[in-house]
């Protein structure tokens, strides 16, 4: 026996769970979403940094190295 739901009824039922969740665990739904974000900034930042000017490995380890206080 096979069974099958329509797309509208998937729709439906795939709205009433995130409904669903925003309301009960706000906080996952957050991290989920800032989660999202970050990638998203992460992702954007490194498109940026290929068509910059690259700095060199000696310049990023010497960064690194320093002591912070």
């Amino acid at each position: 026996m096979e069974l099958s739901i329509s797309d509208e009824k998937t729709k439906q039922l795939l709205t009433e769970v995130i409904i669903e969740m925003a309301k009960s665990k706000r906080e996952v739904l957050y991290e989920v979403i800032l989660d999202a974000l970050e990638e998203v900034g992460l992702a954007n930042a490194i498109a940026e940094g290929r068509s910059n000017n690259y700095v060199a490995e000696a310049e990023v380890l010497a960064v690194l190295k320093t002591d912070v206080k």
